[in-house]
C-alpha cells in the first residue's frame, strides 16, 4: 500500500476502506507519512469529503492510535460531557458536581485553553493548591470515592488528532466536518465513557457560527458515537453573547460557585440543568428528564452540589474553603466601569470581542508557552435585551495594568451596539438531537 495511491483515490473523489484509513493514520503517528503527504490528503478531504462510514474508521483508528482509558474499574455509566468553546463557558465547574450529587459517575480529561481564556484546567488553578497531573490510578480512585474527577489529556491520549490538527491549523484544512468530528470524537471515545453528552454551540462567539452548521456537527458526533456503541445525546446551544456575566478564569469560578449556591445566572442555570439532566438519564439516575431536572435542582437548593465542588477541589489538592468563600480567589489590583453613553436597550454583543478583550487582559493564550493571569477578566453588567441609561454601566473590567485596562475598556465597549426598541431574545438552548 502506497500514500500516493490513497491521495490519488481520494482526490478522485473515491471511498477509503478501513485498512487504508488505518494504514493512513498508523503510518503518520509512526513518522513514517510525511507532512507533505498527509497535507495532501488532508486537502482531497477538505474538497472530496468523507462519508459516515469512512469518518467512522478515521475516528477509531485515531482514538487507537494511543492509550485508552478503561474505567471498568468504576462503578456505574459513566457518563461525558463535552463543549465545542465558547465565551465564558464555565458549564463544567457547575455540571460535574451537580450530576455528581446525583451518584452519576465524572471522569472528565480536560485540556489548557489557547485562545481568550484558559480552559476548564485553568479555571480550576484558581484554587490554591489544586491540580491535575494525578496518575490514572488516582483518577480512577478519585471517581470511586467521590464522584469526579478531572485530569489533563495525556500525549499518549489519541496522538494522532494531536499530530492531524496541528498539521491542519497550518495547511487550511481545519474547517471540513468528517475532520472535525473525527477529532473530537476519537478523544472523547479514548477517555472511556460509557456515554456522551455533547454542547454544540452556535453564534458569532462559537466555532459554528450558524445553527445549520452546528446541527450537521452535532448530528455527525452523534452519529459517529452512535456507530461505536455509546449513547449519546446532543444540546445546540447559543453563544451569540457570553454564558452568564463573567469571563476570566477567577472570576468564572466565582459566578460558577454562585451558581451552585443558586445564585448564579438564569442562562448558566438552565443550560446545566439542560445538559444535567441528559447526563442523569443516560447513566440511568433518572427516568426521564424531568424527574432528572427536579433531583437536580434540589442539589443547587441544599447545597450538595456545592459540598461535592469542595469535595473534589480538596482531593486534587486545592483548599476547599476557597469554595465558600471565594472572594479569596485571584483577583486584579484595578477594575474600571465601562458606561453605556446612550439610551434605550442593549442590541447585541459582539460576543468573540468579549473574548478578546479578555485575552488582551492576560486572561488567555496567544500561544501555549503564555502564561495566564488568573485574575484578570471582565463582569458584564447588562446584556442582549437590557434597558440602559447613558450613564449606566455595561461591563467591569478587571485589569493588572492599567494601559490594558484602558484598552480592554474601549474595545469591550465597542462589542456593543445599542437600539431604541427592545430587540427579540434568542433562545438559548436551540435544539436537541439524540
Amino acid at each position: 500500500m502506497l500514500m500516493v495511491d490513497l491521495i490519488k483515490k481520494k482526490r478522485d473523489g473515491h471511498r477509503l476502506s478501513k485498512q487504508e484509513i488505518e494504514y493512513m493514520v498508523e503510518g503518520y503517528t509512526k513518522g513514517e507519512i510525511p507532512d507533505y503527504q498527509m497535507s495532501a490528503m488532508l486537502m482531497a478531504i477538505l474538497f472530496r469529503h468523507m462519508d459516515a462510514d469512512e469518518t467512522v474508521q478515521l475516528t477509531l483508528a485515531m482514538m487507537n492510535s494511543g492509550d485508552v482509558l478503561d474505567l471498568s474499574s468504576i462503578k456505574g455509566i459513566k457518563v461525558d460531557k463535552h463543549s465545542t468553546g465558547g465565551v465564558g463557558d464555565k458549564t463544567s465547574l457547575v455540571l460535574t458536581p451537580m450530576v455528581a450529587s446525583l451518584g452519576v459517575p465524572v471522569a472528565k480529561m480536560s485540556g489548557r485553553g489557547l485562545g481568550h481564556t484558559g480552559g476548564t484546567i485553568d479555571k480550576l488553578e484558581s484554587f490554591t493548591g489544586f491540580h491535575t497531573d494525578i496518575t490514572n490510578e488516582q483518577f480512577l480512585q478519585n471517581v470511586s470515592k467521590i464522584g469526579i474527577s478531572i485530569m489533563g489529556q495525556t500525549a499518549d491520549l489519541a496522538p494522532a488528532d494531536k499530530k492531524l490538527y496541528a498539521l491542519r491549523d497550518v495547511t487550511g484544512t481545519v474547517d471540513e466536518m468528517s475532520l472535525i468530528t473525527s477529532s473530537i470524537m476519537s478523544k472523547k471515545l479514548a477517555a472511556g465513557a460509557d456515554a456522551i453528552v455533547l454542547d454544540v454551540k452556535c453564534g458569532n462567539g462559537a466555532f459554528m457560527k450558524t445553527e445549520e452548521d452546528a446541527v450537521k456537527l452535532a448530528e455527525s458526533m452523534v452519529d459517529i458515537g452512535k456507530r461505536s456503541g455509546r449513547n449519546m445525546v446532543a444540546v445546540i446551544s447559543d453563544m451569540d453573547q457570553p454564558l452568564g456575566y463573567a469571563v476570566g478564569n477567577a472570576l468564572e469560578v466565582q459566578e460558577a460557585i454562585n451558581t451552585l449556591m443558586g445564585k448564579g445566572p438564569e442562562d448558566l442555570r438552565e443550560l446545566c440543568l439542560t445538559l444535567g439532566s441528559h447526563m442523569t438519564v443516560l447513566a440511568g439516575k433518572a427516568d426521564n428528564e424531568a424527574s432528572a431536572r427536579a433531583a437536580l435542582e434540589k442539589v443547587l437548593q441544599d447545597g450538595t452540589a456545592l459540598d461535592k465542588f469542595a469535595d473534589f477541589i480538596e482531593a486534587q489538592g486545592g483548599d476547599r474553603e476557597q469554595v465558600y468563600h471565594p472572594e479569596t480567589l485571584p483577583a486584579s489590583s484595578m477594575t474600571i466601569e465601562v458606561k453605556a453613553g446612550y439610551d434605550g436597550y442593549v442590541e447585541k454583543i459582539v460576543c468573540e470581542e468579549v473574548g478578546n478583550t479578555s485575552l488582551l487582559l492576560g486572561g488567555g493564550r496567544r500561544n501555549k508557552a503564555d502564561v495566564i493571569d488568573l485574575s484578570v477578566g471582565i463582569v458584564l453588567q447588562k446584556k442582549t435585551g437590557d434597558a440602559v441609561k447613558a450613564d449606566d454601566t455595561i461591563a467591569v473590567i478587571h485589569a493588572n495594568d492599567a494601559q490594558k485596562g484602558k484598552e480592554a475598556a474601549e474595545k469591550l465597549y465597542k462589542a456593543y451596539t445599542f437600539c431604541r426598541e427592545k430587540p427579540e431574545a434568542e433562545k438559548l438552548i436551540k435544539k436537541i438531537i439524540q
